[in-house]
């Protein structure tokens, strides 16, 4: 298997929940991680946390709906460690609403989080990997890629999407020696759940650290091999058969 001993990887949501784990886990395999989030104070905690376990860690802030923001963080990574290895789309919001009652603001915004923003970072970073002769890009999706409930259209919407975008440059990619994977994670027990419905049972969900876990084998397969899709579900998921 692979190292990423030294790997610079740009995660995107990384200042809580699944995106501190994958941050957290990485650098512990060697990485240096770079903590993008939209909260500066959630970013800088998660990579001086980091930092005080003496692994290489760097808080960004970051807005993925704004173009000229993701440009500008792209050459401040160059700059600081002059590549970039591995890019996990991991970012992202929901709306949970009934279709009459979701504004067309939200679902502009959810969409422009959970689906523009992967193919935006995808676009601008992919060009770097293939400089480099290698890199990897994670999308992380979700179990709503794979089935529908009620009152989360648009978050199935962006996601079934992300599904699309990732298996569509994976085969574009994979010409070129990069690697792409989708991570098709189900209930864990993060804000991103917990927050929003607080009657959930955290028993039914799983530990971020466990995906993050899954994420860190996919990008330690080695050079001649390609996970395109992992799914990590917890034993008790209730949005799975």
């Amino acid at each position: 298997m692979q190292t990423l001993s030294q790997q610079v990887i740009l995660v995107t949501g990384g200042g809580r929940g699944l995106g501190a784990a994958i941050c957290q886990t990485l650098a512990e395999a060697g990485a240096s991680v770079i903590a993008a989030d939209l909260r500066s104070d959630l970013a800088e905690q998660v990579a001086a946390g980091i930092r005080d376990r003496g692994l290489e860690a760097m808080a960004l802030t970051l807005d993925i709906t704004d173009d000229q923001q993701i440009e500008t963080a792209t050459q401040k990574i160059l700059a600081q460690y002059g590549r970039i290895d591995v890019l996990v789309n991991n970012a992202g919001t929901d709306v949970t609403l009934p279709i009459e009652e979701l504004s067309i603001a939200d679902w502009d915004r959810v969409m422009q989080v959970n689906l523009r923003a992967p193919f935006v970072l995808s676009k601008m970073i992919l060009p770097i990997m293939k400089q480099q002769g290698r890199g990897h890009i994670v999308n992380i999706a979700s179990t709503a890629a794979k089935r529908a409930w009620a009152n989360a259209s648009v978050y199935h919407a962006s996601k079934w999407g992300l599904m699309g975008f990732n298996h569509a440059l994976h085969v574009e990619a994979r010409a070129c020696g990069i690697k792409v994977t989708a991570i098709v994670a189900g209930g864990m027990r993060t804000p991103f759940l917990l927050d929003r419905f607080p009657d959930i049972d955290p028993n039914v969900l799983q530990d971020p650290r466990n995906v993050a876990d899954t994420i860190r084998y996919v990008l330690m397969q080695p050079a001649e091999t390609v996970i395109p899709e992992v799914t990590v579900l917890p034993m008790r998921e209730t949005s799975w058969p």
